[in-house]
């Protein structure tokens, strides 16, 4: 029988008829199709455009760097990488569309900081972000800035402390929404300031900030590329930041630390895919968002927006995940925080 034979090409009375020896070679043959399939499948990804679910509205901080990725991927993989804007439920309602979407490798979830803050903050999920979502790669560090609408009447950190000590609950502290980032930094800042403050939930940054902007709010821990341009431009004032050391765009703003010991709280954001994704997808897209973070454009562009590449390997990430769940659990159970 000639040696480029397949199985699949004899009718089944034939096969019935092979010698024991033919049949056996034929049918080892076979069996080593499917893996090679899956191999040039993995190789060949992406072949058709592939949606990155950014679980917040767009023009917020989140949505910018998501962008910037997409696009840079696009280039890289060859198939475009579509942002598909899901907010709404603190981003559960864009996590659940990916928890449950097919584990092929074309929905992917833009994860933030607020994925893992609501593994404690919502009793009930339709999902468990940990088991269901599959961690892909690491790509920024984001800090916040404490901005102030210019009316109110604090030029420091201190001043801030001591006015909403002497006025408590009526600063109004904007944030993205109920157990976002934005949130529960101001969580953490109340309970090692010891002021409070008045949390008014958004859907979104973007309109929060929009609102910060027009005076009616008053304060807001804003993500650097969404404020940063507003308080170049004097129409934010910019208190303090986030990180643990003060950041090279704004090198004249202290930390928060510098004044509340202890504080530091930082976003950060990351690919995930639908659980059972296959392996070698994952670690392609890895390695092409390990290479835009290597590529000095790239990277200087996050850099302006006051952000710093965080390239983790899948594992590595999905342990930063597990961290930041147990750091920021402690934060809302000590505050009482519950889903709205």
């Amino acid at each position: 029988m000639p040696a480029s034979t397949n199985m699949s090409m004899l009718p089944p009375e034939q096969i019935m008829k092979l010698p024991r020896r033919d049949f056996l070679r034929l049918a080892a043959g076979a069996a080593v199709l499917p893996a090679i399939s899956r191999g040039a499948w993995a190789q060949a990804y992406p072949v058709r455009p592939v949606r990155i679910v950014v679980p917040t509205p767009a023009g917020g901080g989140a949505d910018i760097i998501a962008r910037l990725l997409g696009q840079w991927l696009s280039q890289r993989l060859g198939q475009q990488f579509v942002i598909d804007n899901r907010p709404g439920a603190g981003t559960n309602i864009g996590t659940e569309a990916v928890a449950h979407a097919a584990p092929d490798g074309y929905s992917l979830l833009w994860i933030t900081l607020a994925n893992a803050v609501n593994a404690s903050l919502y009793a009930k999920l339709n999902f468990d972000f940990i088991r269901d979502i599959a961690p892909v790669a690491g790509v920024v560090q984001a800090p916040f800035i404490l901005a102030l609408h210019p009316s109110v009447a604090a030029g420091s950190v201190p001043e801030l402390i001591a006015y909403a000590k002497a006025n408590p609950g009526k600063i109004t502290m904007g944030s993205a929404g109920n157990g976002t980032p934005a949130h529960v930094a101001g969580e953490l800042f109340m309970l090692l300031a010891g002021v409070k403050l008045l949390h008014v939930p958004y859907r979104g940054e973007a309109p929060a900030l929009a609102d910060l902007l027009g005076g009616q709010n008053q304060m807001l821990f804003a993500s650097v590329p969404a404020s940063l341009e507003h308080i170049r431009a004097g129409e934010l004032r910019a208190l303090a930041v986030t990180t643990a050391r003060r950041l090279d765009v704004l090198p004249d703003v202290p930390t928060v630390a510098e004044f509340v010991p202890g504080y530091e709280a930082n976003g950060w954001l990351g690919l995930g895919a639908p659980r059972g994704t296959p392996a070698a997808t994952i670690e392609r897209l890895n390695q092409a968002v390990t290479a835009g973070l290597a590529d000095p454009m790239l990277t200087a562009r996050f850099a302006e927006l006051g952000d710093t590449a965080l390239p983790l390997s899948s594992a590595d990430f999905g342990r930063l995940i597990a961290e930041e769940t147990d750091k920021w659990a402690k934060v809302v159970k000590f505050a009482g925080l519950k889903a709205e």
